[in-house]
């Protein structure tokens, strides 16, 4: 049990050494910008410059002084991150050298680390078709190491999908406008279309809702390796196919790319800026992308 203990530590401190890095260098001053704060706040008064807006004169002080002077706002940047993350089994697939669990696990602590930087409070919410876990937002270097080291070792108690449960639990549970980042392959049963439509609805009203979907290359291409048995890991239920055939392979690409276009088009409906990565592919580039978009 130790061992296994000092393992995680030690992947700990190699995510945060490969994702602080990326932060710092990177995706501080993106986050910075394509995620502002709530509002702007009043900073001070000082005297009128030509050019200033006339409205923002504060005229109480012109009148004791004589002299124009006018009020300054600033942004109010301190903003609250939360972090879906889904935990279903379908996560564990690899055909590359990463398993999409990985990639998950650095794209999540490149963002907390990013918001770290602005002095962002971080939360987090395990998922898989339920709740299984809530990390409530918090500041500081210790906290997100805390998130890190859950994403690494965390064991969920079910393995299926539902993303509507995380998204109506993440409108329950925080009550100011926070930016949510939805981490997940969004492989998830078509009988919970309709609900997590509305789920998004409601929550992308009250929050600014981003998907980052994460893809393994066999999930939308099957090769060409013959007879072979697959399982689902999710239900565990198990079919044999013979990928030889043509047919067959054309058949599940089609079917892949129908449904992988039905739930963009239902993010896009919500207007949820989505950025999708293959796990042998680079995530920064396409984090760089998302930012850029917004």
């Amino acid at each position: 049990m130790q061992e296994n203990e000092n393992d995680i530590l030690k992947r700990v401190r190699k995510i945060e050494i490969k994702t602080r890095g990326l932060s710092n260098e990177i995706f501080a001053g993106k986050y910075h910008t394509a995620f502002r704060g709530r509002g702007m706040s009043f900073s001070e008064v000082r005297e009128y410059r030509a050019g200033d807006d006339v409205r923002d004169i504060d005229w109480n002080v012109t009148a004791r002084s004589r002299t124009p002077h006018i009020k300054v706002y600033e942004e109010e940047r301190e903003l609250t991150m939360m972090l879906l993350v889904d935990v279903s089994s379908s996560r564990l697939f690899g055909s590359t050298e990463r398993m999409k669990k990985s990639i998950i696990t650095e794209i999540a602590a490149v963002l907390a680390f990013s918001a770290a930087q602005n002095n962002d409070k971080v939360g987090c919410i395990f998922f898989s078709d339920r709740i299984e876990k809530f990390i409530p937002p918090k500041k500081g270097r210790s906290h997100i190491l805390m998130i890190i080291r859950e994403l690494i070792g965390f064991e969920p108690e079910h393995r299926e999908t539902k993303l509507s449960e995380a998204v109506r639990y993440l409108t329950n549970v925080i009550k100011k406008r926070c930016t949510t980042f939805i981490l997940s392959d969004f492989i998830n049963p078509e009988s919970d279309r309709e609900v997590l439509s509305d789920a998004l609805k409601i929550a992308g009203g009250k929050h600014d809702l981003v998907a980052i979907r994460v893809v393994d290359p066999r999930e939308q291409e099957l090769p060409d390796v013959g007879i072979v048995e697959l399982r689902d890991a999710e239900t565990g239920e198990k079919s044999w196919i013979d990928t030889s055939s043509r047919a067959v392979r054309e058949y599940f690409r089609v079917e892949t790319e129908k449904r992988s276009a039905e739930m963009e088009s239902l993010l896009k409906h919500n207007r949820i800026d989505t950025a999708s990565i293959l796990t042998n592919e680079d995530y920064v580039v396409e984090l760089i992308k998302l930012f850029k978009k917004r």
